[in-house]
C-alpha cells in the first residue's frame, strides 16, 4: 500500500454475510483502444439526465469491433475480409474446388452492435458500458469482457474502460446521488493457471470460497476505497504491471492470465458510521487471456492453457 494514495482498505467480502442477488448484465467487446479520454462535465450531465439514471438495459449485449490490419498481415499483403453493414458483418472466405479454382464462400453474422476499425475510444464506451453505469447504483451486478484471438487487441481495448466507467461513477455519486451514503471500492486480481493471484497485494495467493449462502466469495482479496481520478489510475498502472504476460507464436508481449478488475459501490445503512457498508452494486471489467487456434501458435507450455471453467464459475456467481 502506498503511503497516502488511498482512502482505506479492508478485506474484499460481503459485509454481513450477504451474497449479491439481483440483476446480472455482461456485455462483450473486442479490438484495439487507445489512451482514454476525460468526459466534460456538461457532456456527462447530459449523459445521465435525472429521467434515466435508472433506465432499463439489456440483460446481454454482444459487441464486435473490427480490427485493422496489423504490420505483419500489410508485409504479406493480405486483404481485408470483413464488411460492416449496421448491426452485421459478412466474412469472405476464400476457398478451393475439387478442380483448384478459388471461390469466395460468405459468412454472415448478426450482433448487438458491430463497430468498424474507424470508430472512436468514446464510441465504443458509450455503447458497451455507459448505459448500465447508472443502473449499478440500483442492486445491479454487471459485467464487461474481452474475448478473442491473441493479438486481437483485448488488453488494449479494456484498459480504458474502467477509467471512464469510475469518472462517471464519482460524478453520479457527486450529484444525482449526492449525500445518499455511496463509496466507490476498487480491487484487481488475475486468474493464472487456474489459480487467483491480488495484483494489488504483491500477487498474494487468493482463495475462491463459497459462503453459507452459496454465493461466491474471494477470500483475502484487498479491496481499497477510492474517492479521486489519479488513484484509481495509480492502481489500474499498478495491476497492469503485475500481471502475468507471455510470449506465443501470435503474440510477443501476450496477457496469459484472465485480469478481473472490479468497481463496487457500498453504501451505509441509514448513514451508520459504526457497521461496514452494504454492497449496492458492483461493476466488473474482465480481460480474458487470448483465445488463439492452434494453428497461430508453436509452444506447448502447459501455464498458458489456461482453465476456463474457475474463471466462469466466479463471473456467473
Amino acid at each position: 500500500q502506498v503511503q497516502g494514495m488511498y482512502d482505506g482498505a479492508e478485506k474484499f467480502g460481503y459485509s454481513n454475510g450477504e451474497g449479491f442477488e439481483d440483476s446480472n448484465m455482461s456485455f462483450g467487446t473486442d479490438k484495439q483502444m487507445s489512451k482514454s479520454a476525460v468526459f466534460a462535465e456538461s457532456n456527462y450531465l447530459k449523459a445521465f439526465p435525472e429521467k434515466e439514471k435508472a433506465a432499463p438495459v439489456a440483460k446481454i449485449k454482444v459487441v464486435v469491433r473490427k480490427r485493422p490490419l496489423n504490420k505483419k498481415e500489410i508485409s504479406k499483403k493480405e486483404e481485408d475480409i470483413i464488411d460492416i453493414e449496421q448491426n452485421s458483418l459478412t466474412v469472405h472466405e476464400t476457398k478451393l474446388k475439387v478442380d483448384l479454382t478459388e471461390y469466395v464462400e460468405k459468412h454472415g453474422f448478426v450482433f448487438d452492435a458491430v463497430l468498424d476499425e474507424d470508430v472512436s475510444n468514446d464510441e465504443v464506451y458509450r455503447e458497451t458500458v455507459e448505459p448500465v453505469v447508472p443502473a449499478i447504483f440500483n442492486r445491479t451486478k454487471a459485467t464487461c469482457f474481452a474475448y478473442g484471438q491473441t493479438g486481437s487487441g483485448k488488453t488494449y481495448t479494456m484498459r480504458p474502460l474502467p477509467l471512464k466507467a469510475s469518472q462517471d461513477i464519482l460524478r453520479l455519486m457527486h450529484h444525482t446521488y449526492r449525500n445518499q451514503g455511496f463509496q466507490l471500492f476498487f480491487s484487481f486480481f488475475e486468474i493464472y493457471g487456474g489459480k487467483l493471484y491480488d495484483l494489488l497485494n504483491e500477487r498474494s495467493k487468493l482463495c475462491m470460497r463459497e459462503d453459507g449462502k452459496q454465493k461466491v466469495c474471494i477470500v483475502g482479496l484487498q479491496e481499497y476505497r477510492v474517492s479521486d481520478l489519479e488513484t484509481i489510475k495509480e492502481l489500474i498502472e499498478r495491476g497492469n504491471a503485475t500481471r502475468s504476460t507471455g510470449t506465443t507464436g501470435a503474440n510477443e508481449e501476450s496477457s496469459r492470465s484472465h485480469a478481473i478488475l472490479q468497481l463496487a459501490i457500498k453504501r451505509r445503512v441509514d448513514g451508520n458510521e459504526s457497521k461496514p457498508p452494504r454492497l449496492a452494486g458492483k461493476l466488473s471489467f474482465i480481460d480474458l487471456a487470448g483465445s488463439e487456434r492452434g494453428a497461430d501458435t508453436n509452444e506447448n507450455d502447459k501455464q498458458t492453457r489456461l482453465s476456463y471453467k474457475t474463471f466462469f464459475y466466479y463471473c456467473l456467481m
